[in-house]
């Protein structure tokens, strides 16, 4: 046994000499990291094609060993472009490799005019801005069908909001408030709202999409009216990087075409593109049998252009424009097969809903050649709409000028921003919107802005407002926000804002033309004013290898003089100011997460608590939810890249939890109005798609996906008295389009193909 033993250690020494030359001759990496202004601390760092990986320490340091040889460093941090260096190493040598990351623009990027109206990166605005670039929205969405109002459900607590059972029009939600609080811009210049918001968006084709940023809670201090839910900017992309010839055309289950394309000439020194969008649906698909096809129908072209014009100065002067033309109509199964509906629009016993739109755009930014930037963005639209709901007509005008005149004074701590503005208006119908005729306002306003740097970890912006409205005299809209950096790695940030927003009754709500309801104006309506408060915390990390970042939002938004439709009395819709008050109250949290293979993935929910207070004949409060404001939302985006075969996978998912219903008015088998047949509270639903990319060279992509993935519909038929025995369907005095609460439209497959040539 001893002998055993003797042999055993001998052995062991035996081979340990002689690893010995082996591990004598392995490098030693380290280093410390860092980005362009301190150390970084805890970036990945790997060499690539073998096992090694470390994190570096708090204090940025980090080290390992390695055979000797040639490799390739990849350093990655949240919030920072990657980094990559070859090295070689010698045996026994100790090498240092300090390793610098610079700013990712994909995650600081650059934020035009949407938070402070100057450039900024998202992660130093005081302000709290969500971004969803044009790789995202290519990923999880076809391109050649998708528009604004179904991008902008990849951020949470943003909805798509079915505003009519029949025409489908959309609009979009910000944290329960409906569409029309929500300012909708364009390269940082405002230029859609009232009948824009309805039928305007769904033609700006995510092809000539850059980003888009999103702020949710008022923004009224910069923007003015409509900026009281949040803003929505959409940022076109640059023509100096556009390809020469970009191609995009998709199909559907649904028998639904669409495409894009756009080309990119340059003259001399100037750039420019010239975009083209077309969808076509002719269809009748009526599942639920309500007698109604489930699926809009409709032609519809854009024409979208774009121009980056040389100036010797290096100063920038962009022009865009864009013409929108688009033929909606839905009905009955006559109305709609072989396009009769063009002899029977406005017929009084096959009922249809045929819309059609007229829209004109001119927009574009001038830098003026001074020392301090100065600028002039400036807009001109011209809308028209041409409707017949039934037999009853609509006959829309507006006209809308903008200009906005921007000064930026930079110093020391003090970044100042002041601007005026001008605005003019006209907006006429033939409904009781406008009984004294056209409505032509002149809104001229002013407003100045300080964002105040009072050390490298607090900042202050405060601002105000101040415009003029011939009906209703000066309003000010004041604002103060903050953000805090505790660290490297979290910002809290807190905003005070006020908000205010003259009504346009059409978009108010969609019934108002539609159904056969009566509308009753109780009174004259004034501007509706708001008081919000939010606090946020962001917070960045690294955990398992990859990283990501959490944030977590609380607000609270107070209303007077909200104008909230009554649905409840039976064949009207009453419009009045509140004489209470009314308030939402939410909170939402959002997990961005990239993990070290390909795969990332953004989890998000909303609780929201939305209610108007009134007193009643007797003097006392009594609270009700408000209509289509859901308790809760939630949201899943994921997808997986395998990068050899070039295939990504991507799956959406949104959740809408329960939402306060109006009371509505079914028939029995004589016609007659049932007393509250319908629930007044929505069950919970859930759509989901899944999208595969595959690229095939640098020219070609195909794409394909299912979406709604489980086919889900609203319980009941959006469409209420269509089964009236004593009228001919749709035009029962008990018709009423508003019970829509959700899309109806079912399962759908799709298939895609972009090819672009630069």
């Amino acid at each position: 046994m001893l002998k055993f033993k003797r042999v055993k250690t001998c052995l062991l020494l035996f081979f340990s000499l002689l690893m010995l030359p082996v591990l004598a001759q392995e490098a030693v990496v380290k280093g410390i990291t860092k980005d362009d202004k301190s150390i970084l601390p805890f970036v990945n760092i790997t060499v690539e094609g073998t096992s090694v990986g470390v994190s570096s320490n708090e204090k940025g340091e980090y080290s390992f060993n390695l055979n000797p040889g040639q490799y390739t460093l990849h350093a990655t941090a949240v919030g920072h472009k990657p980094f990559r260096r070859k090295i070689t190493l010698t045996p026994s040598e100790v090498k240092t490799v300090n390793i610098t990351l610079l700013p990712s623009e994909e995650n600081l990027g650059e934020v035009v005019v949407t938070g402070t109206m100057k450039p900024t990166f998202t992660a130093n605005s005081p302000v709290k801005i969500d971004v969803v670039t044009s790789k995202k929205l290519e990923t999880f969405l076809p391109t050649a069908a998708s528009s604004i109002i179904e991008s902008v459900q990849l951020i949470n607590g943003v909805q798509e909001v079915v505003a009519c059972g029949v025409c489908f029009t959309n609009s979009i939600s910000i944290n329960g408030l409906p569409g029309a609080y929500t300012a909708v811009l364009i390269d940082g210049t405002p230029i859609y709202g009232s009948l824009a918001s309805v039928y305007g968006l769904n033609g700006i084709p995510n092809m000539i999409v850059d980003r888009f940023e999103v702020i949710k809670g008022p923004n009224s201090t910069l923007y003015g009216s409509e900026a009281v839910a949040g803003v929505i900017n959409i940022i076109t992309k640059n023509p100096q990087v556009q390809p020469l010839l970009s191609v995009d055309v998709m199909g559907t289950s649904h028998m639904e075409s669409f495409g894009n394309l756009a080309i990119a000439p340059k003259l001399g020194k100037t750039a420019g593109f010239i975009g083209y969008n077309y969808a076509y649906i002719n269809n009748f698909d009526d599942e639920n049998e309500d007698g109604f096809s489930d699926v809009i129908n409709l032609d519809r072209h854009s024409v979208f252009t774009k121009w980056d014009i040389h100036r010797n100065s290096g100063k920038q002067f962009t022009l865009g424009g864009k013409y929108y033309y688009e033929d909606r109509r839905n009905g009955v199964e006559a109305f709609l097969t072989d396009r009769a509906y063009r002899e029977l629009r406005g017929n009084d016993s096959i009922y249809g809903e045929s819309i059609y739109t007229n829209r004109g755009e001119l927009f574009g930014t001038y830098a003026f050649n001074t020392d301090n930037p100065l600028k002039l963005d400036f807009s001109l639209s011209d809308h028209q709409q041409n409707s017949y709901y039934g037999s009853d007509f609509y006959k829309a005008s507006q006209q809308i000028a903008f200009g906005n005149l921007i000064y930026n004074l930079v110093g020391e701590k003090h970044d100042w921003v002041l601007g005026a503005t001008l605005r003019y208006q006209r907006y006429d119908d033939n409904t009781v919107a406008t009984p004294q005729g056209a409505d032509n306002q002149f809104i001229p306003g002013v407003f100045v802005q300080d964002e105040w740097t009072l050390s490298q970890s607090f900042t202050l912006l405060a601002g105000t407002r101040l415009d003029h409205y011939q009906n209703h005299g000066f309003i000010a809209s004041p604002r103060l926000s903050t953000k805090i950096k505790p660290s490297q790695w979290t910002t809290i940030r807190t905003n005070f804002g006020t908000g205010f927003r003259i009504v346009n009754l059409f978009t108010e709500d969609h019934a108002f033309v539609t159904g056969q309801r009566e509308v009753v104006l109780a009174e004259e309506l004034k501007p509706e004013r708001s008081y919000n408060f939010s606090l946020g915390l962001s917070h960045v990390f690294n955990v398992l290898g990859g990283s990501g970042s959490f944030d977590v939002d609380g607000f609270y938004t107070y209303f007077t003089n909200k104008i909230i439709p009554d649905y409840e009395t039976e064949g009207k819709i009453i419009y009045a100011n509140t004489d209470g008050f009314a308030q939402t109250l939410g909170i939402g949290a959002n997990i961005n997460y990239n993990f070290q293979f390909p795969l990332s993935f953004t989890i998000g929910a909303n609780i929201l608590n939305t209610t108007e207070t009134e007193p009643d004949e007797n003097g006392r409060n009594q609270t009700r939810n408000v209509e289509f404001a859901p308790k809760w939302t939630g949201l899943l985006n994921a997808n997986y890249t395998w990068k050899q075969q070039n295939l990504t996978l991507a799956y959406s998912l949104n959740i809408t939890g329960p939402m306060q219903l109006p009371e509505v008015f079914d028939l029995d088998a004589n016609g007659q109005p049932l007393p509250n047949p319908r629930p007044t509270t929505s069950e919970p639903f859930a759509f989901q798609n899944i999208q595969v990319t595959k690229t095939v060279n640098k020219q070609l992509s195909l794409y394909g996906g299912l979406q709604n993935l489980f086919n889900y519909r609203q319980q009941f038929s959006p469409l209420v008295g269509a089964n009236d025995p004593n009228f001919n369907t749709g035009f029962s005095p008990f018709f009423d389009t508003s019970y829509a609460y959700s899309p109806i439209h079912g399962r759908e497959f799709y298939l895609g193909v972009k090819w672009v040539l630069n």
